[in-house]
């Protein structure tokens, strides 16, 4: 097993940056997923450490070596791909052990390896099936199996529970996490999904536009996000953003009010002055429904989920907020509601979209 460093890593397509500068450690055994929007480049820089596209610029090191130019299966990598990549006409064992058997490993060693994946992910009455006759979830097994026989230094996954149900996804999302902690292998996994990547990570790096936005454990990407995108990404629910004014400043304290928000005073925080216009960031299970008003608007959708309820209201202002309130909570459609919120577990942004 071993760690990764990219240093200023660049792709480009003729003209066009699609990764633009990435410096990125990611330490032996940590499980790292790449999460942003569709185009935002993860696919492609999970290519780039797989080999799978040249790098245009920078420098990638699996360990202590440096492997722009090494090819793919000497690069000690292993990738578990969204379609699985199933050879149709092979058995279950014959597709786990393909690699080995290109590799012209012993037969026996080769046994020993496939029958200790099987296994590890539970499917050695699997093994004389055809891809047709498993689940997705079992596919997706077979998929992981001929990576593990590897031994790789770095498993990469690729949006590898896209194609599955929500139940399977579950399921599968929970096999990936303790196939990790019993291999302690080094995994970076690419998804678009921010629920994925949060409940999987020990590590997120958030990317928009080829370009790294935070870098972060994920209770440290939603409690303090970088910047807007982070904030409007990470979580669900997805963080209120409300525009707010600084209306009053002391040497310790200052004031934020808008015409949809009851003035709160806060600790002063560092370059912010008299009159700026910021963005008050507050996360929906943060709204409370107890009777004290900060802000207020009429309810137009409510979602009723059992253990939470989820609120939309419209605010005097025209803007939207969304709470996520307790399941039994006394709330229907057209009710005006007053919510509160705790003004120490906000977010505040500047002018320029950054965290202050």
């Amino acid at each position: 097993m071993a760690g990764l460093s990219l240093t200023n890593i660049h792709k480009s397509y003729g003209k066009v940056d699609v990764i633009k500068g990435v410096d990125l450690t990611i330490e032996h055994g940590e499980f790292v997923v790449f999460v942003g929007p569709s185009g935002c480049g993860k696919s492609t820089l999970l290519r780039m450490i797989a080999g799978l596209e040249d790098i245009t610029e920078g420098e990638l090191k699996i360990g202590d070596r440096v492997v722009n130019q090494v090819q793919p299966r000497d690069r000690g990598v292993a990738m578990v791909f969204q379609s699985y990549a199933l050879y149709p006409h092979m058995s279950v064992y014959d597709n786990v052990g393909f690699g080995l058997l290109l590799a012209k490993t012993p037969k026996a060693e080769r046994d020993a390896k496939i029958m200790e994946a099987a296994r590890i992910l539970q499917m050695e009455h699997l093994l004389d099936r055809k891809p047709a006759q498993l689940s997705g979830g079992q596919r997706q097994r077979v998929a992981i199996g001929r990576a593990i026989v590897r031994k790789p230094d770095v498993f990469l996954f690729d949006e590898p529970l896209s194609n599955l149900d929500a139940s399977l996804r579950l399921d599968m999302r929970s096999e990936i996490s303790k196939l990790h902690n019993s291999l302690g292998a080094t995994m970076i996994y690419v998804t678009h999904d921010q629920v994925e990547a949060m409940t999987l990570a020990d590590k997120i790096v958030v990317l928009n536009g080829g370009v790294v936005q935070q870098v972060g454990s994920p209770l440290e990407l939603y409690h303090k996000p970088a910047n807007l995108f982070v904030a409007g990404f990470i979580g669900s629910p997805k963080m209120n953003l409300l525009p707010v004014t600084v209306t009053a400043l002391s040497a310790d304290t200052m004031t934020l009010a808008s015409e949809a928000l009851e003035p709160i005073t806060l600790p002063r925080r560092e370059g912010i002055g008299q009159g700026d216009t910021l963005t008050l960031g507050v996360r929906p299970h943060q709204l409370l429904k107890d009777g004290t008003r900060r802000i207020a608007g009429k309810v137009d959708l409510v979602e009723r989920l059992g253990n939470e309820t989820i609120i939309s209201a419209i605010l005097p202002t025209g803007e939207t907020v969304l709470a996520a309130l307790a399941g039994d909570v006394a709330v229907a459609l057209n009710d005006d509601i007053a919510l509160n919120f705790d003004p120490n577990e906000i977010c505040l942004f500047n002018a320029a979209g950054n965290a202050v």
